[in-house]
């Protein structure tokens, strides 16, 4: 295992301070405040870069402090309607950077989105290899007085245009527009004088799965003993992804529910170490749960961002002794939507929850995963945390329209490799979607974790199989380590059962995902435990 990590504290807060010390400042691409106006009621006075949408419904007004904003509205009587301005942005300067948009916004009679992506926009939208990507803040409707937003997105290397895009979309009532900026802000990058990365075991490689809340001390013996797996991402969930009893529960109910299955995690590490296996403990389910739009509520109410500091304490002096427990994945897939003020963003309370836990627990990896929903792309969104022994996790299911084919009513037939979305995507392909990943790691020195790809089991002839074995040789040459998604959980993910959806039985002879996968742990060399048992 990790072995004490305070030796290399100093060394990287030392190294970290000098960094920030020299830390550039961020580069202001666009800043607009509506001041540069002749006239009154003119939007038609904005500079030719500002392109609206329609001659009704927009104006540039007088605030109540004597300054302009941007006024857009959509009559109730006329019904749910969109309206917006838009203004180009010059791709050269954000190819390849990380871009943060800022804004003032008023709102008043704003109707109830239809979707959480609808409503009050202000929103990039970005072009790049035939891809069209939307980041926003979302906001909600009603009444609000001035307030900021901000979000920050990744810009491919590959963009082809940018767009800012302000207004309302499908909705009626009022929106107030003001103090608009876009900047590149930049890259935090951690240095320090220790050579070694750390992973948290010594082992060559970690290859497992993730499994299900119902699996077995059989389930699990055979994971190890058989199919030879040294690793399981083991999920505190609470009966359903992304949404759960937690998005209403009580934090006394989510206590109670926590401790119980914390017990059954706690009885299964035995087997675990009989098995040869290695355990992630996952925090699937964060205190508060998730709202209607999947944000996670801990960004959004003091109490459950305290609590899940306070969990993570608690589990970390559970589990501080444990030798088959590898790390602490702090959240599955975070998503922060708007954060109020006073409250941590997921940067902030992460480093901040880290610090917690390494001050309980000097050996096991902390795993931390990129807002939003621990994809890829994400990744260009996070800091390194300063704290020693970090390992950062992305989730791979790229394409979604192929890997979740058939899932939420999504259309099925699509075929890997092939044209998916408009876009080829083959190996080639898959690299390029994990380049990010791929340069995180080499920039910051740290180790990568793929706590979950998969792709459906449906999927035509042998798609699904080419998919795994196309990630996985890319995951080894990066030297990642890895756990399938999932082992013995819903029947959908499950390499153990065949292509037909409509037959929930395990197939008699092992399918071509089930042989991939088994080829791979075959390669595993299993922990040594220690003779004194620490579970």
């Amino acid at each position: 295992m990790g072995g004490c990590l305070w030796n290399i504290f100093a060394i990287m807060s030392i190294a970290v301070a000098c960094a920030a010390a020299c830390a550039q400042e961020p580069v202001t691409v666009l800043r607009w405040d509506f001041e540069e106006i002749v006239g009154e009621q003119n939007v038609q006075a904005l500079p030719a870069e500002w392109i609206a949408s329609s001659k009704e419904g927009i104006a540039v007004e007088r605030t109540e402090q004597g300054g302009r904003c941007l006024h857009v509205w959509v009559d109730a009587a006329t019904g749910p309607g969109s309206r917006n301005i838009r203004y180009r942005l010059p791709v050269d300067k954000l190819r390849g950077q990380r871009v943060r948009v800022n804004a003032l916004v008023r709102a008043k009679g704003v109707s109830q989105p239809p979707k959480p992506w609808n409503g009050i926009k202000c929103m990039l939208r970005i072009e790049s290899g035939g891809e069209i990507q939307w980041p926003q803040q979302n906001l909600p409707g009603g009444d609000f007085d001035w307030r900021p937003i901000q979000f920050v997105v990744a810009v491919p290397d590959d963009c082809q245009q940018v767009d800012l895009i302000v207004g309302l979309e499908n909705v009626t009532g009022d929106a107030w527009f003001d103090n608009i900026a876009v900047e590149v802000i930049p890259k935090k990058k951690l240095s320090s004088n220790h050579k070694e990365v750390f992973k948290g075991h010594n082992l060559p490689r970690l290859r497992g799965a993730m499994i299900g809340p119902h699996v077995t001390n059989a389930d699990l013996l055979e994971f190890g003993n058989v199919w030879k797996a040294n690793h399981i991402r083991w999920q505190l969930i609470w009966n359903g992804f992304p949404h759960s009893p937690a998005d209403s529960a009580t934090l006394d109910e989510y206590r109670q529910w926590l401790d119980g299955a914390l017990k059954r995690l706690e009885a299964a590490l035995p087997v675990c170490r009989e098995a040869g296996i290695l355990v992630t403990v996952d925090l699937h389910t964060p205190p508060g749960g998730r709202n209607e739009a999947s944000e996670c509520r801990i960004f959004h109410d003091r109490e459950f961002q305290k609590a899940f500091i306070d969990i993570w304490e608690d589990i970390a002096r559970r589990f501080a002794d444990s030798d088959v427990v590898w790390g602490y994945d702090l959240v599955n897939e975070p998503v922060e939507g708007m954060v109020p003020d006073g409250l941590m963003n997921w940067q902030r309370l992460a480093e901040e929850t880290a610090r917690r836990v390494r001050a309980i627990d000097q050996k096991h990896a902390i795993i931390i995963e990129p807002a939003p929903w621990g994809s890829p792309s994400s990744i260009a969104l996070l800091d390194p945390i300063d704290v020693p022994g970090v390992v950062y996790s992305v989730h791979m299911y790229v394409p979604h329209a192929f890997t979740h084919q058939g899932v939420y009513d999504n259309p099925v037939g699509i075929v890997y490799p092939g044209t998916i979305d408009g876009k080829w995507y083959d190996r080639n392909t898959l690299r390029k979607v994990l380049e990010p990943v791929r340069r995180f790691q080499e920039e910051n020195g740290v180790h990568i974790y793929i706590g979950e790809f998969s792709a459906i089991r449906w999927a035509p002839a042998d798609s699904a199989c080419q998919y795994l074995k196309d990630c996985i040789e890319i995951f080894e040459e990066y030297g990642w380590d890895w756990a399938y998604h999932a082992f013995r959980e819903w029947d959908g993910w499950s390499v153990e059962h065949g292509p037909d959806r409509n037959d929930r039985n395990r197939t008699a002879t092992p399918t071509d995902r089930a042989l991939l996968l088994r080829s791979w742990y075959a390669e595993n060399v299993k922990p040594q435990f220690s003779d004194k048992k620490k579970d």
